[in-house]
């Protein structure tokens, strides 16, 4: 499928057909990668640490959130304040 470069502002840009977009799934992003001089649009994997916050306040509640290799501890680590 051939598209039109446009001028938008000082770049160039592309339309990307709306049955293309329907097709991957796309809603507000999409991942751009270059690879052997083509560009490569993707769907964007799942947000990165999603869920973290909620494990951390599991881990927290049930007073499993001490270090797992205490040995390797900073001499320093005792004084902070948390």
């Amino acid at each position: 499928m051939k598209i039109a470069l446009r001028k938008m502002g000082n770049s160039q840009g592309v339309i990307i057909p709306k049955t293309v977009i329907a097709e991957l799934e796309l809603e507000y992003e999409v991942d751009m990668t270059v690879k052997d001089k083509q560009i490569i649009l993707s769907k964007p994997r799942d947000a990165v640490r999603v869920g973290w916050e909620l494990a951390a306040q599991e881990l927290t509640a049930t007073d499993d959130d001490g270090l797992v290799w205490p040995e390797l501890a900073n001499q320093e680590d005792e004084d902070l304040q948390w």
